[in-house]
C-alpha cells in the first residue's frame, strides 16, 4: 500500500483511520486508486491552486460579515457588460449529455450504484458530496466503483442474502460526478502537513484514472459542481479543468461541468458563472434545498423579516423560490446551455396510498417544470424515473431538449428574489418537531456512514438537515411566534426535543443507543446553542470521525 509520495515538494502523506485499514471492504484496492500517480497529479493540482481556493473562501465570510452589517446582494456592475453581450455561448453539448430528460442522483456505494444504472435515467449525478459521507472508505470506495462502473467490470453480491447485482447490458446512464465543495477538505490525504481540499481530491482522483477511458468509450469526464458563491469561484475550476486536460494530454474542452445555483449568492452571478466556464459549461441546476439553507444561513441574523416558515410551506411556487427558478430556465437557454430542475425527495412506501401520492406530488412538481422551460429534472430513487420521463416526453416528444425556447417574458429584480418575507405560511409546533426528528435522524445515518437517508419518506440529504438546525437556530434568536401563539423558547425547544429524542432511540434501540446520543448532542449544539457552523458536516467531519 503506496503511504506517500514525495516528489520534488510537498509531501503527500496518506493517513488510514484505524478501523478503516487496509484489507477490511474494498480497502484491499485502494492502491489501485491511491498511485503515486494520482497522487502526484493530486499534489500539483494542490499546489497550484490551493492559495486561490483559500482567498475565495476568505471573500466568502467577508461578504457574509457584510450582510450582518445591512448589506444586500445584487447583479455585479463590474460584470454587466458580460450579461448585456448577447453573442456568446457556451460549448456544445458533449456525447451523452444532449438529452437529460430525467436524471437520478445517490452516493457511489456498491450496489447503488449499479442500480442507479439500471434504472433507465439518462444520467446518474454520482454523488460523492451530500449524499455520501467522508469516511474514507466511501471517499475511495466510490472511486473504485466508478472506476469499475466506467469499465462495466462493477458486480455486487449482498453477503446477508447472496442476492447478485450486475450491470444490463446495452445503454446506461451517462455519468456525472459531484465532487466536494470548495469549502470541505480531506483530513486523511495531506500536502505539506495540511488537509488537501476535499474537490480537488475527488475530482483529481476520478479525472486521472478515469478522463481516458471515458473518451475512449464516447463520453467524457463530466462533472456536477457544488456549492459555488461567485463567479471567481467558477473562474477556479475553469483554470483546474485547463490544467488538468494538458496534464493528461486531452483535448482543451472535454470536460463539462453543471453548476448547482443552490446559494443565495450564486443565484446574481449565474450569467457569470455560465461565462467563467463556456468552455466547458453544459447547464445549471436549481438545487432547491440548498438554496433554501443558503437563504436561511446568510440572512438568519439580519432581522425578523428574513425568518421563513415551516420548510413544508417553502415550495417552489413562493415569490422567492419561483423568481429564482425563472431567472434560472431564461439565463442557460440565452446561453445554450442546459436548466436541469431540482430534486425529487419521494421514495416508495409499501403502502399503496402514500405511492399514489408521491406519484401525484411528483407529476405535478415536474409539469410545473417541463412548463416552465427546465430541459430535465432529478430523482432521489429509481422507483420515480418513469414519472418523470412520462412527464418530459409528453413536453419534449423526439426533442433532446427544449434549450430553443427563450424566456423572453421573464423579468426577474433583486428585489424579487430576496423577498423572503412574501412566503406564505406558519411556524408551527409540528414543523419545529420535523425539523428535531428529521436533523436526529440524518446525523445518525451520517455517522454510519450513509449520507442518503430515506426519512418519513423522504430521501434526505445533508440539505435538508442543515435547513432543520438553521431553522431553529434562526426561530430560537427570534423568539419567533407559533400559530397557536407561543413564542419559539429555549425551553420549548428543549420539551420538544426531549419528547422527539425519546421516540428517535425508541426506534434505534439499545443498539444504537451510543451513536443515537451523538447524533443529539451534536444537533443541539449547531441549533440550540450560541454559535453557527457555516455547514453542519465541517465540525462533525473534523471532531466526530476518525
Amino acid at each position: 500500500m503506496n503511504n506517500h509520495t514525495d516528489i520534488r515538494e510537498g509531501k503527500v502523506e496518506v493517513r488510514y483511520p484505524q478501523h478503516e485499514d487496509p484489507g477490511t471492504n474494498l480497502t484491499d484496492r485502494f492502491d489501485e486508486i491511491l498511485t503515486d500517480e494520482a497522487l502526484e497529479f493530486l499534489r500539483q493540482l494542490q499546489l497550484r491552486f490551493g492559495a486561490t481556493r483559500a482567498e475565495l473562501l476568505k471573500a466568502r465570510h467577508d461578504r457574509r460579515q457584510r450582510l450582518t452589517n445591512g448589506y444586500l446582494p445584487h447583479f455585479l456592475k463590474e460584470t454587466k457588460a458580460i450579461r448585456e453581450d448577447d453573442s456568446w455561448k457556451v460549448a456544445p453539448f458533449a456525447p451523452g449529455l444532449e438529452d437529460r430528460r430525467v436524471e437520478i442522483t445517490g452516493p457511489t456505494e456498491r450496489k447503488m450504484t449499479i442500480n442507479a444504472l439500471n434504472c433507465g435515467a439518462k444520467c446518474w449525478l454520482a454523488d460523492l458530496e451530500d449524499a455520501n459521507t467522508p469516511h474514507f472508505t466511501n471517499v475511495i470506495g466510490g472511486q473504485v466503483n466508478l472506476y469499475d462502473a466506467i469499465r462495466r467490470t462493477i458486480e455486487y453480491t449482498n453477503p446477508a442474502n447472496g442476492k447478485h447485482y450486475q450491470l444490463n447490458e446495452g445503454e446506461l446512464p451517462t455519468i456525472i460526478v459531484r465532487p466536494r465543495g470548495w469549502h470541505l477538505t480531506e483530513k486523511h490525504i495531506r500536502i505539506g502537513g495540511h488537509s488537501s481540499s476535499g474537490s480537488l481530491t475527488d475530482f483529481g482522483l476520478y479525472f486521472f484514472h478515469n478522463a481516458k477511458e471515458l473518451i475512449k468509450r464516447g463520453s467524457g469526464p463530466y462533472f456536477y459542481l457544488p456549492k459555488m458563491e461567485s463567479h471567481l469561484e467558477a473562474r477556479l475550476w475553469a483554470d483546474v479543468f485547463n490544467f488538468s486536460e494538458e496534464y493528461l494530454g486531452i483535448p482543451h474542452g472535454t470536460i463539462r461541468a453543471t453548476c448547482l445555483i443552490e446559494t443565495i449568492m450564486g443565484v446574481f452571478e449565474m450569467e457569470e458563472i455560465l461565462y467563467e466556464l463556456r468552455d466547458y459549461s453544459s447547464g445549471l441546476n436549481a438545487g432547491r434545498w440548498d438554496y433554501i439553507f443558503s437563504a436561511i444561513k446568510k440572512f438568519r441574523d439580519s432581522g425578523p423579516s428574513w425568518v421563513l416558515p415551516n420548510r413544508s410551506d417553502i415550495t417552489m411556487q413562493v415569490p422567492f423560490m419561483h423568481a429564482y427558478t425563472e431567472l434560472l430556465v431564461k439565463t442557460c437557454h440565452k446561453r445554450g446551455a442546459h436548466a436541469i430542475g431540482g430534486m425529487s425527495a419521494f421514495i416508495p412506501s409499501k403502502d399503496p396510498a402514500v405511492n399514489a401520492e408521491s406519484e401525484r406530488k411528483v407529476r405535478e412538481d415536474k409539469t410545473r417544470e417541463a412548463e416552465a422551460g427546465f430541459d430535465g429534472s432529478w430523482v432521489a430513487h429509481p422507483g420515480m424515473v418513469s414519472y418523470v420521463r412520462e412527464v418530459f416526453d409528453g413536453y419534449l416528444k423526439d426533442r433532446p431538449n427544449q434549450v430553443d425556447r427563450q424566456r423572453d417574458d421573464v423579468n426577474v429584480t433583486a428585489k424579487e428574489l430576496l423577498d423572503f418575507a412574501s412566503t406564505p405560511g406558519a411556524i408551527t409546533e409540528a414543523g419545529v418537531r420535523t425539523n428535531v426528528a428529521v436533523g436526529l435522524r440524518y446525523l445518525y445515518s451520517w455517522l454510519g456512514g450513509n449520507g442518503a437517508a430515506g426519512i418519513y419518506g423522504l430521501m434526505e440529504d445533508a440539505a435538508t438537515a442543515e435547513i432543520s438546525r438553521s431553522q431553529i437556530w434562526q426561530w430560537l434568536r427570534y423568539q419567533c411566534e407559533l400559530d397557536d401563539g407561543r413564542k419559539v423558547t429555549q425551553q420549548l425547544v428543549e420539551e420538544l426535543f426531549a419528547d422527539e429524542y425519546d421516540k428517535f432511540l425508541a426506534e434505534v434501540g439499545e443498539e444504537g443507543k451510543e451513536r443515537g446520543q451523538q447524533s443529539a448532542r451534536i444537533f443541539k449544539e449547531v441549533c440550540m446553542q450560541g454559535e453557527f457552523p457555516t455547514f453542519l458536516t465541517v465540525p462533525v467531519y473534523a471532531n466526530e470521525l476518525e
